[in-house]
């Protein structure tokens, strides 16, 4: 009776049903995932261009790894940041098709973290993510651009998942 006083008859009967573990809608098993992100807390300590970089490149490379194990691609690139002052701020940028390409997905994060850099300098920063969204499948809606030549990118990309694959997460990873 209370919470039909404050939330209204519908919404208490859910809300009662719910904490007597009765849920009448259906699980969704099909469901795929509408996002991959990564994200690190880089602590109170002022950081320099080149560590936000380093940093950058190592998430930008565990994400799009992710991503191309699961047979997805994204457009829309987003960079997650927290300020010292325990604010935060979401940059995006959607690019013109849907790719699974670290080089890619890391140039649209690295100019969003450079529009970013004058807040970066006067506010400090204690943690960056990087989400791409905006999924559909590998290749799927891919226009064709000129020139037409394979991307050196995603050969790249192949080469350095198999070498993970042989031999663990930890053999090789990108330069900054």
């Amino acid at each position: 009776a209370e919470l039909a006083w404050f939330l209204g008859p519908a919404a208490a009967r859910h809300l009662h049903a719910i904490s007597r573990n009765h849920d009448p809608r259906p699980v969704r098993s099909d469901r795929r995932r509408g996002s991959f992100g990564s994200q690190s807390a880089l602590g109170s300590s002022p950081k320099s261009g080149a560590d936000l970089d380093a940093r950058l490149v190592a998430l930008v490379d565990r994400l799009t790894r992710r991503m191309r194990s699961s047979g997805r691609a994204g457009r829309t690139v987003t960079l997650r940041l927290r300020f010292g002052d325990f604010s935060r701020a979401t940059r995006s940028r959607t690019l013109p098709h849907v790719t699974d390409g670290t080089g890619a997905i890391l140039a649209a994060a690295r100019n969003l973290l450079g529009a970013a850099a004058p807040m970066i300098e006067h506010r400090g920063i204690t943690l960056i993510g990087v989400a791409v969204t905006n999924l559909a499948g590998r290749g799927y809606g891919a226009q064709l651009e000129l020139p037409l030549d394979r991307p050196l990118d995603a050969a790249l990309d192949a080469a350095i998942d198999e070498v993970r694959d042989r031999f663990g997460p930890d053999s090789i990873r990108r330069g900054a």
